[in-house]
């Protein structure tokens, strides 16, 4: 089964830097499928975020890429998210990186 991993980064990701190197470890990354994520996939499109570098704006999840998701977009996204009990480990990191003010790092499929 495919699965998507989603970490806390501990700090900022930094300017000119590409994150392009599957490590979820790194970060404590959970998993979720992607039969969960899938459906969410045209809501997520328009939450902002990056792609492989702060450097690269873009919006929703680079699917089968890296993704830097900012604090501020960690709101939306846990709504978008709601309150699916299957989902309940990642609305919890999308809240907890809100709260704490940092960004998570997504590594797709």
């Amino acid at each position: 089964m495919l699965k998507h991993e989603f970490g806390i980064m501990q700090k900022d990701p930094e300017r000119h830097k590409r994150y392009d190197r599957y490590e979820p470890e790194k970060y404590s990354c959970i998993s979720v499928d992607d039969d969960l994520i899938e459906p969410l996939l045209e809501k997520l499109s328009e939450v902002k975020c990056y792609h492989h570098t702060p450097d690269k704006a873009g919006y929703g999840l680079a699917y089968t890429g890296v993704t830097l998701i900012p604090p501020e977009s960690c709101g939306t996204m846990s709504e978008i998210v709601g309150a699916d009990i299957r989902l309940s480990e990642l609305k919890n990191l999308l809240i907890n990186a809100q709260n704490d003010n940092k960004y998570i790092i997504h590594f797709g499929i």
